[in-house]
């Protein structure tokens, strides 16, 4: 048995699960409404709190896709009940992040400032204090389009292992290399 898909799902109070028949998970909670495709193959069925997902054969493809899709059904519930936040750093000297509506403004060193659309389910907050590095806080129920978003902010600029600046996420570790040493002749 997959050790993921074996354990069930405990639903908190407030959050609903509706299968459809054509194996259309939807769950809905107070922070808001999502739904996943379940591959056919796969059941899911909810009795009272608990949610269990089960397989109908030890295939390696049943395998895969029993927990696949249980460890999908608990981050759902987990977003409409709790939701996820993401927080990102900017290091480096004169690095700015400005929230406009659903429009992220950031400042990375390069010669143009980088406007980047949020998506709508996405919400996103920039603080800068003094004499410390801007931090942009991002919030979502939806756990794999919040981890995309940071990704793409993270991309425009990489730590890099020098100086340390770039875009970090808050509280990672990043591996330093040491500069050039002054070699005496």
């Amino acid at each position: 048995m997959s050790r993921i898909g074996k354990l069930p799902v405990n639903l908190p109070a407030g959050v609903t699960v509706t299968v459809s028949p054509e194996n259309v998970v939807s769950v809905k909670g107070p922070l808001g409404t999502l739904s996943q495709k379940v591959d056919p193959d796969i059941t899911v069925t909810v009795e009272g709190n608990v949610l269990t997902v089960t397989r109908p054969t030890n295939q390696p493809r049943h395998r895969s896709l029993h927990g696949l899709y249980r460890a999908l059904i608990n981050n759902m519930v987990i977003g409409v009940s709790k939701g996820y936040e993401i927080k990102q750093e900017l290091v480096g000297v004169g690095f700015k992040a400005e929230v406009k509506g659903q429009i992220l403004e950031l400042s990375l060193g390069y010669s143009h400032d980088i406007y980047l659309m949020l998506p709508p389910e996405v919400k996103a907050t920039a603080v800068t204090e003094k004499k410390s590095n801007p931090i942009v806080t991002l919030t979502s129920t939806d756990k794999q389009l919040i981890g995309q978003v940071a990704a793409k902010i993270r991309s425009l600029r990489k730590p890099e292992p020098y100086k340390g600046k770039g875009v970090k996420f808050v509280g990672e570790q990043l591996r330093r290399k040491a500069g050039k040493s002054a070699g005496a002749k």
